[in-house]
């Protein structure tokens, strides 16, 4: 009995322990260079780098160097507090929106396209939020989305960062959204004691910070502790996702072979990057039965409903998949 207790006091420590680092991918990072790369592979020759045109477009709109501007939120945050580092998640959310005016799901999840377009996306603003926040000295991150504030829920449709005040608390900064503080019922982030990412949900106070999350699968607390945002590989996978899904030609359709085969590559590449990302796997499972590959599809599914069940919560399509898979 004591053994177990003292096991158990251990690893609570441990967790704190490991709570006080969320995944780092601060905006001047090599972390953050590698989301950069990994778009820039894919970009027409010739777009200039992003962090350069982000910083111009910064100067242009708000006469003061993006550099000098990080450098003065910091010295607020040494001595402002909960209050400093809300109005900085204020700042960047309006900062965001600003620069990168044009919201497009089709091509808004490269920052390629943030730069020959203006154009962004959920995942891309979130991670470029979450960056500029760990950049000032903030703990922050990303996590999905699958319950809406109004109760809509989707498949992982959306992502949103994640903040972690000076004083300990959370919030959510959505730049999809006209003010930062968004309360999203549910979401999907990383278990630290389990070590698997969890649906969960999420109950929200007047201000917008996070009073609980209670895990999905089974009603219990998911402590502060134990709730980390995604870790960088899980982002990575997700941008690699979103390229195969808005692939042209491809799983959305109308599909051609052509676009099947690119749409098959980068969610086969998301799935090499996490293996555990249950979205990534279903959906490669779609684009393999339009392409007449059907064990391959099946065994997709099957997978993909398996992470999905482990992870506490199964949308309808991954359970129709899985009967189909049977059948």
């Amino acid at each position: 009995m004591l053994k177990g207790l003292v096991g158990g006091l251990v690893f609570s420590a441990l967790v704190k322990a490991e709570a006080v680092s969320w995944p780092a991918y601060a905006y001047r990072s090599a972390a953050f260079s590698r989301f950069l790369e990994d778009s820039y592979a894919l970009a027409p020759a010739l777009t200039p780098p992003f962090r350069a045109w982000l910083e111009t477009r910064y100067q242009q709109r708000f006469g003061v160097p993006l550099p000098v501007a990080l450098r003065e939120r910091r010295v607020l945050l040494q001595r402002g507090g909960a209050d400093a580092a809300r109005k900085t998640a204020l700042w960047l959310h309006r900062t965001v929106k600003a620069v990168i005016p044009r919201f497009s799901l089709e091509r808004g999840f490269e920052f390629f396209n943030a730069v020959r377009l203006g154009e962004r996306q959920c995942l891309l603003q979130s991670v470029l939020i979450a960056g500029l926040l760990q950049e000032v000295g903030l703990e922050a991150g990303v996590v999905m989305v699958w319950r809406n504030p109004q109760g809509q829920e989707s498949n992982l449709g959306h992502a949103t960062a994640l903040l972690r005040l000076p004083d300990g608390a959370q919030v959510l900064v959505d730049a999809s959204e006209p003010t930062p503080f968004t309360p999203h019922q549910g979401l999907y982030l990383w278990d630290a004691l389990d070590r698997s990412y969890r649906f969960v949900e999420a109950r929200f106070d007047d201000q917008g910070q996070v009073q609980a999350y209670t895990r999905l699968d089974n009603g219990r607390p998911l402590p502060f502790a134990q709730a980390f945002p995604m870790d960088v590989a899980f982002l990575r996978s997700q941008f690699s996702y979103y390229r195969g899904e808005r692939a042209p030609g491809g799983f959305l359709g109308p599909s051609t072979p052509e676009g099947l085969a690119t749409s098959a590559r980068f969610l086969e590449q998301a799935v090499q990057l996490q293996p555990k990302n249950p979205l990534a796997v279903y959906v490669l499972g779609h684009v393999y039965r339009k392409q007449g590959r059907l064990e391959a599809a099946k065994q997709q599914f099957r997978q993909g409903y398996q992470l999905y069940q482990a992870q506490g919560h199964l949308p309808p399509g991954p359970q129709q998949a899985l009967a189909w898979a049977l059948s």
